[in-house]
């Protein structure tokens, strides 16, 4: 299996309240409370893991409440290149009720000073070489701007190393310039970077060979409930998820991301690796946490993912 890097940096934690329904302004009493070290780039590495391949993780962690970070770095085994940073990770706090509905309330983080990012740097340079790919995910913490993250990438793909990127806004808008390997961005990311409706197969499919002649070797766009389009050399495909319960929304993305690296790394058939990542995004939104824990399970869903050509729903 591989040797991948995941890069987060502004991890979180997640403190998830179930409920049966939320009731604005007044009393509401939970039914469980969960707390997992997150953010993207960390739920990406443990969907990884799960599926076999080496993690190393880095990014910028609050030193303040490092400790449940530290423990998810000593079970799932991964090799901890983070960065501390005075102060506390942020915490954010997910609101789940029984219909699947999911308020999300992110906190900020620490400030990520000059240092710290040059701290960061200089230990990417010395530890990145000999991955197979790099997955950078999430949000920018306070003190990191866009034209940082952007000579981030510019350094990472110098190195030779791929780069799957999942972020939005300004970010995704300066990690473009970077010509990452992958992005995995939705219909609403999409829109708000290039100012310009992306719904239709028509409109994704100008703005991916845009992309790709700009040097995006694989343009994953997600829309949800409709699917996932993807659009690589030789490749168009669709893939529509199977039906399932919904617990949570969070992670689905990162769980579709991971399915995806996972696929490409193995050299497996493009209609096989949509197919995995696509199930293994709809177990995510079956669950509360990250990973896969049932293979079985996932299999199923495998048999319930519809692949097809986009040329093909384009005539019809």
């Amino acid at each position: 299996m591989a040797k991948i890097l995941t890069l987060t940096l502004n991890p979180a934690l997640d403190l998830t309240v179930e409920l049966t329904t939320l009731r604005l302004g007044e009393v509401n009493r939970s039914d469980a409370l969960h707390v997992h070290a997150a953010g993207k780039g960390l739920n990406v590495a443990q969907v990884l893991a799960d599926l076999g391949h080496q993690l190393t993780v880095s990014g910028f962690l609050g030193q303040a409440n490092a400790d449940r970070f530290d423990a998810l770095f000593a079970q799932r085994g991964f090799d901890d290149g983070f960065i501390r940073v005075p102060g506390e990770t942020r915490r954010n706090f997910k609101l789940a009720e029984s219909s699947g509905r999911i308020t999300d309330v992110n906190g900020s983080g620490p400030w990520v000073d000059d240092d710290a990012q040059a701290r960061l740097l200089a230990r990417l340079e010395r530890i990145a070489p000999g991955h197979d790919a790099v997955v950078v995910a999430g949000s920018l913490p306070r003190g990191v701007s866009p034209q940082w993250f952007g000579q981030l990438l510019e350094r990472l793909h110098a190195l030779g190393l791929r780069v799957a990127l999942d972020t939005s806004g300004a970010a995704l808008r300066a990690g473009l310039g970077s010509q990452p390997w992958l992005i995995k961005p939705n219909t609403d990311e999409l829109t708000e970077v290039f100012a310009e409706p992306v719904t239709t197969l028509a409109e994704q499919q100008a703005l991916a060979g845009r992309l790709r002649a700009q040097g995006v070797q694989n343009v994953v766009i997600s829309q949800g409930a409709q699917g996932v389009n993807w659009f690589a050399e030789g490749i168009a495909l669709q893939a529509l998820p199977p039906t399932v319960d919904i617990a949570s929304t969070v992670g689905a993305g990162d769980s579709l991301l991971a399915g995806m690296v996972h696929g490409l790394l193995s050299a497996e058939a493009p209609e096989r690796t949509l197919r995995t990542a696509t199930a293994i995004a709809a177990m995510a939104v079956s669950q509360i946490g990250f990973g896969i824990p049932d293979l079985a399970a996932l299999a199923n869903l495998e048999s319930g993912v519809c692949v097809r050509p986009l040329a093909q729903q384009q005539e019809a």
